[in-house]
């Protein structure tokens, strides 16, 4: 309810007393109320008006005695108006806005009755409307009878009939808002008792302004089924309540977002702020959904890349488990091995297939062999794959050990995450562990390459030669450490060195897998992979693009894998 025409009557009235000046409800000042403040306080003038972002707008009101900032939020998904006695502006990225109204003080504020809308009457015949309509939110500057002179942007959408020739709007694609007719925001409506009966009690009629939360109340009383003179008793009690200035901010259960209400709280609802003052709750209410907005979408996010990453990793032991079963199943090579050198003697040269007795298993079996090759040659192939073998299977059972405990940590992650209920400390667990988002100017340098997060080390991979230069050249300092798939084409890597942390080597291996995955080997069951500290690393006028020179290299054996 802190849009509702009932709130927002209480708001712009008690702003009024605020800014030391006069209220009035309805453009008509059918109830205009004269020194709403004694005529010893000053008014305060406009001192500054600008913007931070594409939905907000901050006013700097001020005279010798106070400052007062009022800061419109008009974001769709979150909507709000707040008050402040000082405002930090922003060096950067901030924009001044209607510099017509600066130094100017306001005569009255009105409320346009039945409407959430409410409008500051400046000096010079200067009209600023606050049109709280949603979606469509939008602040609108209307000039009465006077033309600027001054170019403007807004100056070829203002040629249009309107009992102000100037205007503009801070959302300048709704266009409707430069069609709008002060006087028609007023939505007089006969609400007493006579018209009342006539009606039947028809409060979508009647009443309008009531919204969600008031007609689910006289859904509650039985409201439809009521004589009109009950109706009208109803109707009396719910006006009383919400013209007291109770305000409240609650909240049904902790996984719901904060409500706002004129009316008494639901049964168990944790209160998490009440008064009488309308611009205090406003401001008490904007910040606190605000927060509550950020912690639950830093925390979605959060728990959102876990959950990409665990079913990343389970999907990865699935697949190396897999592989290790199809290995340890098929039949050693270092035996079949043996076994032709067993049987040199009764193999004919340039055979496919040869059945020879297995003295492992005792049985007869089919090997195949090359036929260009000479049975030796053949053992000595099979002694090798039975090599390579031992060591991918020592890999693969030490890569799946690492993937369970990172499933493992990650689902230790995800029920800490689960369990708290403040942002600044949903960001130090995030810091502390290793899972923080990076900055948005550090994201727009980083995105230049593929960027990898593992164990809380980054891990840049250049994307194609010339990328890879740049990596190596601009971006990768000495203590960082480099890597690449050693005697082919590929990717420069580059683990970012962490001030007083070694390396480790589930990191550096992980980082190596990369650099095998991004190059001509990626296909390969093992790739060898350069690793040394960038420092190691330099490059000469000769060389084309991505070549280098590697002064200093250890080599270690990984198979190539993105994460």
């Amino acid at each position: 309810m802190h849009l509702n025409y009932h709130f927002l009557r209480h708001f712009s009235q008690e702003l009024a007393k605020q800014l030391s000046t006069n209220w009035a409800l309805g453009i008509q000042e059918k109830e205009f109320i004269k020194n709403i403040i004694p005529e010893k306080n000053e008014p305060l003038a406009l001192l500054t008006i600008f913007s931070q972002s594409k939905d907000e707008i901050i006013f700097g009101f001020g005279n010798k005695e106070k400052d007062l900032f009022l800061r419109a939020t008009l974001k769709n998904e979150l909507t709000g108006l707040s008050t402040s006695d000082n405002f930090a502006r922003a060096k950067k990225n901030s924009v001044n806005l209607f510099p017509q109204l600066l130094d100017l003080k306001i005569q009255k504020i009105v409320q346009f009755q039945n409407e959430r809308a409410f409008a500051f009457y400046f000096e010079n015949d200067f009209v600023l409307l606050f049109k709280l309509f949603g979606r469509r939110t939008n602040v609108v500057l209307f000039e009465k009878n006077k033309v600027f002179e001054q170019q403007t942007p807004f100056e070829n959408e203002c040629e249009f009939e309107n009992e102000y020739n100037f205007v503009i709007a801070f959302h300048k694609k709704m266009l409707q808002d430069y069609e709008i007719i002060l006087s028609d925001l007023d939505r007089i409506i006969d609400q007493e008792k006579p018209n009342f009966l006539q009606e039947n009690g028809d409060n979508k009629i009647l009443f309008p302004t009531f919204g969600k939360e008031i007609n689910e109340l006289l859904k509650e009383k039985n409201y439809q089924n009521a004589e009109n003179e009950t109706k009208w008793q109803i109707i009396q009690e719910i006006l009383k309540e919400i013209s007291q200035k109770k305000f409240t901010v609650f909240q049904r259960s902790e996984d719901k977002l904060p409500e706002f209400t004129l009316l008494s709280t639901p049964p168990n609802a944790k209160i998490l702020f009440q008064g009488n003052n309308a611009i205090e709750a406003s401001t008490q209410f904007f910040y606190i959904t605000a927060k509550t907005e950020g912690l639950a979408k830093e925390k979605t996010d959060a728990v959102r890349e876990l959950q990409r990453q665990h079913k990343l990793n389970k999907s990865y032991l699935q697949k190396n488990k897999t592989r290790l079963d199809d290995i340890n199943e098929a039949s050693s090579y270092e035996n079949i091995g043996h076994i032709i050198m067993a049987n040199l003697h009764a193999i004919p040269p340039h055979t496919e297939k040869v059945k020879l007795f297995d003295f492992f298993e005792e049985r007869d079996c089919i090997i195949v062999l090359k036929k260009d090759l000479s049975p030796q040659k053949n053992a000595e192939n099979y002694y090798r794959k039975g090599k390579n073998a031992k060591i991918e299977i020592d890999i693969l059972k030490k890569n799946i050990e690492r993937k369970e405990n990172e499933v493992l940590e990650l689902e230790i992650h995800l029920a800490e995450l689960e369990k708290i209920d403040q942002i600044k400390v949903l960001r130090k667990y995030l810091l502390d562990n290793g899972l923080q988002k990076q900055d948005e100017e550090k994201a727009i340098k980083e995105n230049l390459f593929k960027k990898f997060i593992y164990k809380g080390f980054e891990i840049w991979v250049g994307k194609n030669a010339k990328n890879n230069d740049l990596l190596t050249q601009k971006y990768a300092y000495k203590e960082d450490l480099w890597l690449h798939a050693k005697d082919v084409s590929g990717s420069h890597v580059v683990i970012k060195y962490q001030a007083g942390k070694p390396f480790p080597s589930d990191v550096i291996e992980k980082a190596a897998s990369l650099a095998g995955y991004y190059s001509k080997r990626s296909t390969d069951t093992l790739c060898p992979v350069i690793v040394t500290p960038k420092k190691y690393v330099r490059k000469t006028k000769d060389l084309a693009q991505g070549q280098v020179i590697v002064e200093k290299e250890d080599i270690i054996m990984v198979v190539p894998e993105k994460f």
